[in-house]
């Protein structure tokens, strides 16, 4: 039997949530959890600054794009390919082309059905910055994002607290 893979599928913009809604009904109807597992859009959370207050929301990755794991054959191709607003794979003429393990690691923590490692920091840890521009700075955790495996500590910056994202590779639990 065919591996299960991850695949890109390309979208008109902003179809991607009716695509992935379409998409997963179809499953259900035609009976193909088998071999269609899973159909997600990768999310990332973002915080912006405006008028003085912070507000987050998350944000498409990759606007148009949705990733679907399945097993690849006729039948599955045609019904993700037939999908309103699905343009198509992404690949070269109309062979779809796998997400390697590699892009698949990188991508891990934006992928709801991933299983993210335990997240080693906590709101409240004091840590120390060891690589990057603020390396040597300190700082206490006011905010953890395990999907971007990220902190943000305040540093004080010509006399104001400003805050600042770092990534769980720049930094140390004291």
């Amino acid at each position: 039997m065919e591996e299960a893979r991850w695949y890109v599928v390309h979208t008109f913009s902003g179809y991607e949530n009716k695509v992935k809604a379409d998409l997963e009904k179809t499953i259900e109807n035609r009976n193909l959890q088998d071999q269609i597992f899973e159909v997600t859009i990768p999310l990332q959370e973002v915080t912006e600054r405006k008028d003085g207050e912070s507000k987050t929301s998350m944000k498409k990755l990759f606007p148009a794009y949705v990733l679907v794991h399945m097993i690849l054959n006729d039948d599955t191709w045609y019904v993700v390919r037939n999908t309103r607003g699905v343009t198509g794979f992404v690949g070269p003429g109309s062979k779809p082309v796998p997400l390697t393990d590699e892009e698949i690691a990188a991508l891990g923590g934006f992928m709801s059905g991933s299983a993210a490692a335990e997240c080693p920091y906590r709101e409240g840890d004091y840590i120390t910055v060891i690589h990057g521009a603020w390396e040597g700075t300190s700082g206490l955790v006011r905010a953890v994002n395990d999907q971007k495996q990220t902190v943000t500590i305040y540093v004080d910056m010509f006399g104001r607290e400003t805050s600042v994202e770092l990534n769980f590779t720049e930094i140390r639990k004291e």
